[in-house]
C-alpha cells in the first residue's frame, strides 16, 4: 500500500492552491504539524494519512499516481495534468 509522504503533502497543498494553514484546516490538524511534515521534522502518522485521504477523497491508486508524479517532478520532468 502506498504511503503519503512529505512531498505528496506539499504537492497536494500547492495543486489545490492552499496555504499550510488552509491545508491544516481541511484535514483538521494544526498548521504547525503540516509545516513540520513538509520540512521532514514530523512523520505522517496513520491518523494524519487517513485524514488527508478522507479530506481529498484519495484512494491507494491515486496516492500511487501522486507518488509517481512527485518523483518525476523531482527528476525535472514536468508531468502533463
Amino acid at each position: 500500500m502506498p504511503r503519503i509522504n512529505k512531498d505528496i503533502v506539499k504537492f497536494l497543498r500547492k495543486k489545490n492552491n492552499m496555504t499550510q494553514r488552509d491545508f491544516a484546516k481541511a484535514v483538521n490538524c494544526s498548521f504547525a504539524l503540516i509545516a513540520l511534515v513538509e520540512v521532514g521534522k514530523r512523520r505522517i502518522t496513520n491518523n494524519l494519512e487517513a485524514k488527508i485521504k478522507d479530506s481529498f477523497n484519495l484512494d491507494d491508486q491515486q496516492i500511487s499516481s501522486l507518488a509517481t508524479i512527485v518523483q518525476e517532478i523531482a527528476k525535472g520532468v514536468h508531468p502533463y495534468m
